[in-house]
């Protein structure tokens, strides 16, 4: 029998293009950043873009006024300083969400991002909820970046603080899903073989390990209503697990 080649939609193809480029900076004197970009994330309302700066760096980039510059300036947008600070916090809630362009240095390479923002009314599964060390907000702005060395670190997106470092894994971390349901449950898939699911209302307590694949997880995602996850690894199979 013979075979063909897939048909192209030519009208489609002409309508793609290019909006804009970002760069990382390519200083060989700097080890932090520089090399290949393992992973980008955009924030659930649109606010921030992250991408991973090859090595140890996190940018973080307000979307809007990304986009703004890629359209007046044209198709590449040279972000290549890594010493953008934190603005001073002001005591005023408005001015210190107000999205601006910085940086983090998460201590190891970076292979995984992924943003979280809680709903009020999602509690934690925990009972003794009262006694947590954290009190998430809806106007808060979670990022969870997946390292090489296993872990995973819960930052501040608004202010770039370190909230909680999960140290589980024992292989890299290649892949992170929080629920869509607002709950802040975290998932990681990693080289280790498992998927650890954690609770960021419960201090990121880890609430279960799934160990259905045989080889690398390299991916994982949540259904619409939370309830089921797939993954996907080093073999031909998606796994998926009833999480309710």
């Amino acid at each position: 029998m013979a075979s063909f080649p897939p048909r192209v939609n030519e009208k489609l193809i002409a309508r793609s293009r290019t909006v804009g480029e970002l760069l990382a900076p390519t200083s060989p004197f700097d080890k932090k950043c520089g090399r290949e970009n393992w992973t980008v994330a955009f924030a659930p309302d649109g606010s921030y873009f992250a991408w991973s700066q090859g090595h140890r760096i996190v940018k973080l980039v307000p979307w809007s006024q990304c986009l703004n510059n890629f359209l007046l300036h044209g198709t590449k947008n040279v972000a290549n300083s890594i010493s953008t600070r934190l603005p001073r916090q002001n005591s005023d809630s408005g001015q210190k969400n107000k999205p601006c362009e910085h940086i983090i240095d998460c201590g190891d390479i970076v292979w995984s991002l992924a943003f979280g923002s809680s709903v009020p009314e999602k509690q934690s599964r925990c009972v003794n909820i009262e006694w947590h060390r954290f009190k998430f907000g809806q106007d808060q702005l979670l990022l969870a970046t997946g390292l090489n060395n296993g872990r995973i670190k819960i930052w501040d997106v608004y202010t770039g603080k370190l909230l909680l470092n999960l140290m589980d894994h024992t292989e890299v971390v290649r892949d992170l899903t929080f629920a869509p349901d607002g709950s802040l449950i975290l998932v990681s898939a990693s080289r280790d073989k498992t998927l650890r699911v954690w609770d960021l209302k419960d201090d990121g307590n880890m609430m279960k390990v799934l160990r259905g694949h045989q080889n690398w997880v390299y991916g994982c995602a949540f259904s619409p209503d939370s309830s089921i996850l797939c993954s996907v690894g080093a073999s031909k199979a998606v796994v998926a697990a009833i999480l309710v």
